[in-house]
């Protein structure tokens, strides 16, 4: 069995640090990270950043079969040498990286990682200015809940109350939701699928 869980672990790693190994980096940002059996680790960390970002601690620690402590060793390194940036997100670190996203697509992407965030996200790109009781019936939760989130939403500047609710910088979470779907779960790989009909271009 336990061979079997060190098979998948080092299949796992392989996947992603053939995706790390291809990241662009400057020549001295790669010597300073790759040092002899360290560099597979964190190989495997670039790729599965470049494919997930904004993945918290455990997810990602997870998703490789690392463990925590060579988790933490392997992420400190690599934001040391300034490769990945994080940031708090309430009792979440997500981690991204370094030079690629703005503040804004951040704090999307943290929010597009949790469930009823990214439901009600995706239901107000398709309907803009729908109502609380909208997304409470669409999204099957209760209203509290929508509220609580919508005001998070709001504070981060993700949406805008009015008359409903109305998503904010609406082509900018488009293109991370299709760019970056498979990594969020069903419900936005269905909306990338149709997402050519939610983009509005001037004439």
């Amino acid at each position: 069995m336990t061979r079997e869980v060190d098979a998948d672990k080092r299949a796992t790693l392989r996947r992603f640090a053939a995706l790390g190994a291809a990241t662009p980096l400057s020549a001295g940002e790669r010597a300073s990270a790759d040092d002899g059996d360290d560099s597979a680790p964190r190989d495997a960390i670039r790729g599965y950043l470049a494919t997930t970002p904004g993945a918290h601690f455990s997810k990602l620690r997870d998703d490789l079969s690392l463990a925590t402590g060579e988790t933490q060793h392997h992420l400190r390194r690599l934001e040391s040498s300034g490769e990945i940036v994080s940031r708090k997100d309430g009792d979440y670190r997500r981690y991204f990286p370094a030079g690629r996203f703005g503040a804004f697509e951040r704090r999307a992407l943290g929010y597009l990682r949790r469930d009823t965030p990214r439901g009600m996200l995706l239901h107000l790109l398709r309907e803009p200015g729908a109502s609380g009781a909208d997304l409470s019936r669409a999204l099957d939760v209760s209203r509290p809940t929508v509220s609580t989130h919508a005001s998070d939403l709001t504070d981060a500047g993700l949406l805008e109350a009015g008359d409903g609710y109305r998503v904010a910088r609406p082509p900018a979470l488009i293109a991370l939701v299709v760019r970056y779907a498979d990594s969020f779960g069903a419900d936005a790989v269905a909306f990338a699928d149709e997402a050519a009909s939610y983009i509005s271009y001037d004439g």
